[in-house]
């Protein structure tokens, strides 16, 4: 019973912890890093085990699958010099970076270990930027840029991870062997992904009921991680290129009816698992900390306070190195990019350096190193103190930047979801142009009145429940649906548009009856 009770206590803390990160705006992680940190040092707090190889399945797969399903492949691929810099450079430097400090600290510290501690503190966290940049409005690509960042960083962290504890077990391990498994991890986990999201589908459009429909997709992704770990392939790259394949054809698979609730529960899942991450590490902290001597602690948490500065400035650095760079080439004329603000102001290089919050994937890397790991204490230390650090330093100060630089958005999606409404509309009133009742004209002066503030209002829309629902209105939705998926399709809106515009049509559809 303590432990249920330990259970509803902690999600209650939470809950009330993110709604304070709300009222004072600022990432409601940074609130759950430091509640992490509190359990470890209350005494009669419980001490929970975990199998370490659960829990990156557990804690990684549905948060990822959850990023990548929204992500645009548009801007991806508008963004994609930008962005595998990051994902490539950022994480190598920081990995490389990270294991020379800590080799440097603690001299016995075998070289793939450190290499391990590097991977594990390289990527940031999306949750924490997402929540930051949701109460703000920063220029629209620059939000783009990381988002896809912290949705592929996972993958490039994870395999040099991957690598460092197989160097570990292994003891010798050369490039001539590491070669073969990275092309196969990077290409066999690519095709694994299309595969998976071209298959899978066709099981879940079969369940028709809510309750077992979300319970479908929760085991899917878990077991396309863990075939593609039985297959020594990136879990995480698979994972991505599932949820975007899978993405691109859910919304004509998937009722609204299931939609719906399926996106709360992914939300409510995406932050409770959030939540046991934080707390778990930080019961993981406390056995590490009493074990400890007064010297060894300090001895610690200088080592902790030396790799965070590290992360932190390796960031910075190649920002500052990437956006200098891309200047002089655009100054010299040997780089042309298609839209000018491709290369970041220095406050917006500044944003994207600061933007480097560590989180969710960190711990849970940490926490899945084998128990017998070297320095596997001091690894886990270090990683809860980067995060708590980061998260802290970095996610309370962020808004309090972005609002001083004065940063503007543009409000592109807007002007597409605008633009989408039109047509989509035109397409509601064509569809039932012909009937000739009384109910098919109320509905035709509704959408009219919806085209003509189409383009001042891109949050306006259709009002639930105004009218009787019927198959007519159904039929008009259907229309509107259809042609909102030809403009994704041909790139006229991106997915940030599309899945506002869906939302609106979803709660059309459910209000008649859909």
């Amino acid at each position: 019973m303590s432990t249920f009770e330990w259970i509803i206590a902690l999600l209650l803390g939470a809950v009330a912890l993110s709604a304070l990160a709300r009222r004072i705006k600022v990432p409601y992680p940074t609130f759950l890093a430091i509640g992490g940190a509190l359990i470890a040092f209350v005494p009669s707090s419980p001490s929970w085990a975990l199998e370490p190889d659960l829990a990156l399945a557990l804690f990684v797969a549905p948060v990822l699958l959850d990023a990548a399903f929204d992500t645009s492949l548009r801007d991806l691929r508008n963004n994609w010099v930008p962005v595998s810099t990051l994902v490539v450079a950022a994480v190598g430097l920081t990995t490389a970076g990270v294991a020379f400090v800590a080799h440097r600290l603690m001299p016995d510290m075998p070289w793939a270990a450190a290499v391990a501690l590097g991977a594990i503190v390289a990527p940031p966290d999306a949750a924490a930027a997402v929540a930051i940049l949701s109460q703000v409005k920063l220029p629209h690509r620059m939000v783009k840029v990381l988002e896809g960042e912290s949705l592929l960083n996972d993958a490039s962290a994870l395999l040099i991870y991957r690598i460092a504890v197989g160097a570990v077990a292994t003891e010798h391990l050369t490039w001539s062997q590491v070669a073969p498994t990275m092309a196969l991890a990077l290409v066999g986990s690519v095709v694994a992904g299309l595969l998976a999201g071209y298959i899978i589908p066709l099981l879940l459009e079969r369940v028709k009921e809510a309750p077992s429909a979300i319970i479908v997709q929760f085991a899917t992704t878990f077991m396309v991680w863990i075939a593609a770990e039985h297959l020594g392939l990136s879990g995480i790259l698979t994972i991505v290129v599932y949820a975007i394949t899978m993405a691109r054809t859910a919304g004509a698979r998937m009722p609204a009816r299931l939609r719906v609730p399926s996106y709360a529960v992914w939300e409510t899942m995406v932050f409770v698992l959030n939540v046991l991450a934080f707390m778990l590490i930080g019961m993981q902290m406390r056995p590490i900390w009493t074990r400890l001597d007064a010297d060894v602690r300090w001895e610690y948490c200088v080592a902790a306070g030396w790799i965070l500065l590290t992360v932190i400035l390796v960031r910075l650095a190649w920002v500052t190195f990437y956006r200098t760079t891309l200047r002089v080439l655009v100054a010299q004329g040997i780089y042309h990019p298609n839209d000018p603000r491709a290369v970041a102001s220095p406050k917006g290089g500044l944003i994207i350096s600061w933007c480097g919050m560590r989180g969710l994937v960190t711990l849970a890397t940490a926490f899945a190193l084998p128990e017998n790991f070297p320095y596997r204490d001091f690894i886990v230390f270090i990683a809860f103190a980067v995060v708590l650090g980061s998260l802290v330093i970095q996610g309370l100060t962020l808004r309090p930047l972005i609002l001083a630089f004065g940063l503007k958005d543009d409000d592109p999606v807007g002007n597409e979801v605008a633009r989408a409404r039109a047509v989509a509309y035109r397409a509601a009133l064509d569809a039932i142009e012909s009937d000739p009742s009384e109910e098919a004209e109320i509905l035709r002066l509704e959408y009219r009145a919806i085209l003509m503030q189409a383009g001042s209002d891109p949050n306006g829309g259709i009002a639930s429940g105004e009218l009787p629902a019927d198959p007519l209105r159904r039929r008009a939705i259907a229309a509107a649906r259809k042609s909102i998926f030809e403009l994704r399709a041909t790139e006229v809106i991106g997915d940030d548009a599309f899945h506002r515009l869906e939302e609106e049509l979803d709660r059309a559809e459910l209000s008649a009856g859909g």
